[in-house]
């Protein structure tokens, strides 16, 4: 029988992985507390990754942050210290691209203007494009074609939101991510101060005026019929109201930002860090005329910036990055020292077990194993199960092959929307689609809800190098939730995949064979000694079949999976000599 053998990474945590809100189970932090002390989870979790609505936050689930102290609403210092002691080391978001407009320093910016400490924290759309562009009608800068080209969008239009500085200008600011401007209703009291309004006519125009605020008419458009003399003035009140969520781009040319990321590095180590993931981070550095996602040599500039931070603080790095297989970038990022997300596992897991081969799988194995390349692994998570990251890179004269070709990709994305899935699609500057990005669903559900599909997934992934993160709703079994994705507005389509369990479903769940199967499976993950040893991949010269076997010091765990029937066997044998065997089913 012919084996490649390859070496496992000795700097990472080598246990698994819970990941979930501070309000996913339960309602507060300390519910999930109460579930991980639970019989059934003992030695199932060696960390944690909390997501950021651990901190105060105000938008898109936590990534717009405030401040990242705690949130006192979901979160005590006595949930750290009962992680602390069940043993469990966590994992925090840093948001580098952006904070909230609700942020202290974008607040103080309202307030003072130009006078404020913080006027350089984020990025002046205009004075940031005004040598490569032309001043619009609207009152910002349209960059030129060529530098509008280079743009690469997360949303349609421009990357701006305007605000309204003290003394009455708007001026526009880079917001790559998420906005929303909210005018509120007002008052006659409110135009008490306009001279020439009366009680009675203040009252006519504020009913004129409401009406539009609540159809969300912008204020420039609204018409005031009779009483249109004193528009400049009413609008002047209506624009006072106004008020915002956004997560505003920072601007890292400002070297306190820098003090704030190191700040924050060492709020992060304090609350029980091992792990952070900079979120967003490819989009940071910013330069006109260049590209402003993953922009070198700048970004690794930036990169190696906060790894001397992080360095002081003991604290591992996870950038997280979402680009094509053929771009390259994860082995760019992997061979600058830092682990990275695997997002290319997810698709080719559903592409193996619905067409029941190894062949796809198997490369990407070798690829990590033979290069060395770190990682963490998800089948679910917060957001969307990727696809883009899968493809090969396609420009006029080159061509990369991908992990999977594009035929197969759109058949993985078919099949998942056949099952209720839903698409996150990106944008160019011109407000057009430009590529899909992602699928939203539970990975349950992208499974076609076959419980012996997502058990033999769940095995795959231990057995996969790299640290392995389990989404909490893929542990119960969780199927797309609709209504949730239909009430979510914006961002909504994520919601299908962040149902909030009760300590009730959670009591039920464990009563579950998929439920109690899994458990075992991390447990034995989590505990054994063999998985920080070496992995042989077994030529088993069968495409639907795949073994993968750790071995360590005398401990070893081997997967046995026939891709096409789903049925798979794990052998495991302790360092005494002490043998078992787990058949499924």
């Amino acid at each position: 029988m012919n084996t490649k053998t390859t070496s496992t990474h000795e700097n990472l945590p080598t246990g698994v992985m819970l990941n979930a809100y501070p309000d996913s189970v339960g309602g507060t932090l300390s519910d999930i507390v109460s579930m991980l002390q639970k019989p059934e989870f003992k030695d199932v979790f060696s960390l944690f990754y909390i997501l950021p609505t651990f901190f105060d936050s105000d938008l898109d689930r936590g990534f717009s942050i405030i401040d990242y102290d705690l949130n006192c609403e979901l979160v005590s210092r006595q949930d750290l210290d009962a992680l602390d002691k069940l043993g469990i080391r966590l994992k925090f978001d840093l948001v580098l691209n952006h904070l909230s407009v609700g942020s202290p320093q974008f607040q103080d910016m309202l307030k003072y203007g130009d006078g404020s400490e913080y006027k350089d924290f984020f990025i002046d759309w205009n004075e940031f494009w005004r040598t490569h562009g032309e001043m619009g009608p609207e009152g910002y800068v349209i960059p030129r074609k060529d530098c509008l080209q280079m743009l690469f969008m997360r949303k349609p239009g421009l990357p701006i939101l305007k605000v309204r500085f003290p003394d009455g200008t708007d001026r526009p600011y880079w917001n790559t991510f998420y906005q929303e401007v909210k005018h509120q209703r007002i008052s006659p009291q409110d135009l008490a101060g306009i001279e020439g309004i009366g009680p009675d006519e203040a009252e006519e125009i504020t009913t004129i005026v409401n009406a539009a605020i609540d159809v969300r008419r912008a204020p420039a458009v609204i018409d005031l019929g009779r009483f249109s003399d004193y528009t400049e003035d009413v609008i002047s009140v209506v624009e006072r109201k106004r008020s915002y969520l956004g997560q505003m781009d920072l601007n890292a040319r400002s070297e306190g930002v820098w003090d704030f990321y190191d700040e924050t590095l060492k709020k992060l180590r304090d609350y029980g860090a091992t792990l952070i993931r900079l979120d967003a981070f490819a989009y940071l550095h910013k330069q006109p005329g260049m590209v402003n996602f993953f922009n070198k040599p700048g970004t690794w500039e930036y990169l190696e910036r906060l790894k001397q931070m992080a360095d002081k603080y003991d604290l591992i790095l996870l950038p997280e990055i979402h680009s094509e297989y053929g771009y390259g970038l994860h082995e760019e990022v992997a061979n600058e020292g830092f682990p990275i997300y695997d997002f290319f596992f997810p698709g080719l897991v559903i592409d193996a077990l619905d067409r029941g081969k190894n062949d796809h799988l198997l490369r990407w194995i070798d690829e990590l194993t033979t290069k060395g390349i770190k990682t963490i692994n998800m089948l679910g998570c917060h957001d969307g199960i990727p696809v883009l990251d899968l493809k090969g890179k396609d420009i006029v004269g080159f061509s990369n092959e991908g992990l999977l070709s594009n035929e197969e990709i759109d058949a993985v994305i078919g099949r998942i929307l056949d099952r209720g899935g839903r698409v996150k699609n990106l944008y160019g500057a011109d407000g057009k689609k430009i590529s899909y990005y992602q699928v939203n669903a539970t990975f349950f559900s992208a499974l076609g809800e076959d419980e012996q599909k997502l058990l033999l997934a769940r095995a795959i992934q231990l057995f996969m190098p790299g640290i392995p993160q389990v989404w909490y709703l893929d542990l119960f079994a969780g199927k797309n939730d609709y209504e949730a994705a239909d009430k979510g507005g914006t961002g909504g389509h994520k919601e299908i995949n962040r149902t909030a369990l009760t300590m009730s479903d959670i009591e039920q769940g464990l009563d579950k064979p998929i439920v109690r199967d899994q458990l075992q499976l991390l447990r034995l993950r989590n505990t054994s000694p063999a998985f920080n040893g070496r992995l042989e991949v077994i030529n088993t010269e069968d495409a639907h079949r795949l073994h993968l076997k750790w071995e360590n010091n005398g401990s070893t765990a081997i997967l046995k999976a026939d891709l096409r029937d789903r049925s798979f066997s794990i052998f495991h044998k302790d360092a005494t000599g002490k043998e078992s065997v787990l058949p499924y089913p």
